[in-house]
């Protein structure tokens, strides 16, 4: 495997079985799914509802095992979680009874990390996503954007290798996911962390990315990788571009067919 590929995912499949009424059938997911995602590259995947994007990323998380195929992250199977991978929900997932700082650190905890080491990492990805001064403040007390902060603190604080993130920004309101979306480029311009992101939203993927995945089909499958001819650091005046409203459109073409 070559060094410049972070993760090669190869002729992956899955599928569910489902009960309706007293009777199983198979459900298939995802079928002969084949992409590879180089170091340092920020990676989006597109896609209807139910094409089985969330189940990718799942796999690849090693949170779900698969039928057939390959997941290979920094040359290694993938079978099961790893550190060098870490994944931010939509969901937030956070402890509610617990402050952004312990939040933060849980990871670094479970990994076996003493109390004074993870506090240090907690606090400084806390500061990396703007919310060093709210430390001791519990979920119910932050903003919906500022608890996806502290998930993304929370992925950061152990310094994977790949971030895995699915619909990070979904269920914020647009003009906190916008802001959302500047802070993630800040923070991945800086570290240069390899990403796969996975949203609904094509002007998102078109935006941060380096390339965009765009799936379909039932079951799932990668019908089409398209690459942004985008200059970085990007701009939101980009975004009213010749190249941006293009390629936007070749999306929706895709995801129509």
């Amino acid at each position: 495997m070559s060094t410049d590929v972070a993760v090669r995912v190869s002729g992956l499949a899955k599928s569910f079985v489902r009960e309706t009424r007293g009777r199983a059938s198979v459900v298939p997911v995802l079928g002969d799914v084949t992409f590879e995602i180089a170091r340092a590259e920020f990676v989006s995947i597109v896609g209807p509802s139910g094409c089985g994007k969330t189940s990718l990323l799942r796999s690849v998380a090693g949170l779900l095992d698969v039928d057939a195929g390959t997941i290979e992250v920094d040359g290694k199977a993938v079978t099961g979680p790893g550190r060098e991978r870490a994944v931010v929900f939509q969901d937030f997932a956070l402890l509610p009874w617990a402050s952004s700082l312990d939040n933060v650190a849980f990871g670094l905890k479970l990994q076996g990390v003493g109390r004074a080491e993870r506090r240090r990492r907690a606090r400084a990805a806390l500061e990396m996503v703007g919310l060093d001064g709210f430390a001791d403040a519990l979920p119910h007390e932050l903003s919906g954007g500022m608890r996806q902060r502290v998930g993304i603190a929370r992925a950061l604080s152990v310094d994977p290798d790949v971030l895995l993130m699915d619909e990070p920004f979904g269920s914020l309101d647009e003009i906190t996911r916008r802001s959302m979306q500047e802070e993630l480029l800040r923070i991945w311009e800086r570290d240069k962390k390899t990403v796969l992101f996975i949203t609904h939203s094509v002007e998102e993927a078109l935006f941060l990315s380096d390339r965009v995945l765009v799936m379909g089909g039932k079951p799932g499958r990668v019908v089409e990788t398209l690459t942004p001819e985008l200059p970085r650091p990007r701009t939101r005046s980009q975004e009213s571009s010749e190249a941006f409203t293009s390629m936007r459109d070749k999306i929706w073409e895709t995801l129509a067919c």
